[in-house]
């Protein structure tokens, strides 16, 4: 597999968030994909959590000591990390909060992307909705790489998610110099206003040459080359049928804003795509605005 020149256009450290469960090997083995062509060192974190390992469980019933669960997690990661091309390092913290302590770690690590796996898979369910990787989705400032498939090679198809927001022309050039080898696109879901309650067949066709206008001026903003697709429908069911039918691997969205006030808005449109999209999904928030500078007259 052949390596990416170092450069700060790419991380040059990643976290990987990691359980040990089952659905958190996939993250490792893109995240170790992505070191390795990157040439970035890799951090495997763990926040010790006794009920995922079976023999940790039954040592802290117990009574087992921080320090002896703490080694049953130790020689787990060290045995994931075995092997690794990319240069691996294992992490181990213990706190009551997963997510604010993988946020810690990241800053101080200065980690340029966290990768996780989703925390459960239930039919008919959500897949992230009150669990550690959605709490990072809404409250971590570096992108956040969510894994859902196999690694079997690089990303070969990446789309970008768009709504013109600012969030998401971020989310474009983190994409584009990201993934520089890859095939790139730019989608957007057009969803009319109240959409067949209006007879203006004329107005609405007019709407959405607009979005393809808005779409293509959008794409050609990319560093690399992008193609465009707008179709009509809500963005969460649009998008995945697309990402289906075109093998899309991964698709980058933009979001917009953190904190308490973003924390409750659950209906959001990344949200919706974390839970439902086939594919990994990177998340990119939208670059702090600047303050505004005192002027002297």
């Amino acid at each position: 597999m052949s390596r990416q020149p170092p450069s700060r256009d790419v991380p040059a450290h990643i976290v990987l968030a990691t359980d040990l469960g089952a659905r958190c090997d996939r993250a490792l083995d893109r995240s170790a994909q992505l070191a390795e062509h990157w040439d970035a060192d890799l951090l495997a974190l763990n926040v010790l959590d006794p009920a995922v390992l079976p023999d940790q469980a039954l040592a802290w019933a117990g009574g087992a000591s921080d320090q002896e669960l703490a080694q049953i997690v130790r020689q787990e990661l060290h045995r994931d990390l075995a092997g690794l091309a990319a240069r691996a390092t294992p992490r181990i913290v213990r706190s009551n909060d997963p997510a604010d302590a993988i946020a810690r770690e990241a800053a101080e690590r200065r980690a340029d992307l966290v990768v996780t796996g989703v925390a459960r898979s239930e039919l008919l369910g959500r897949f992230l909705l009150g669990s550690t990787a959605e709490r990072l989705a809404r409250t971590l400032e570096q992108p956040l790489l969510v894994v859902r498939g196999r690694t079997r090679a690089p990303y070969r198809r990446v789309l970008v998610a768009t709504d013109f927001s600012a969030a998401a022309h971020r989310a474009l050039q983190v994409a584009a110099r990201w993934f520089a080898g890859a095939e790139l696109g730019v989608y957007h879901a057009h969803e009319a206003p109240l959409a067949g309650l209006s007879s203006d067949g004329d107005g609405e066709d007019t709407a959405l040459k607009a979005a393809r206008q808005a779409c293509a001026a959008f794409a050609a903003d990319s560093p690399v080359p992008a193609s465009c697709v707008v179709e009509r429908g809500a963005v969460a069911s649009t998008l995945a049928r697309h990402v289906r039918a075109r093998q899309i691997d991964l698709v980058a969205v933009g979001a917009k804003g953190r904190g308490r006030l973003h924390d409750l808005l659950l209906g959001n449109t990344a949200a919706q795509l974390l839970q439902w999209l086939p594919c990994d999904v990177l998340l990119v928030r939208a670059a702090p605005e600047a303050p505004a500078q005192a002027v002297t007259v």
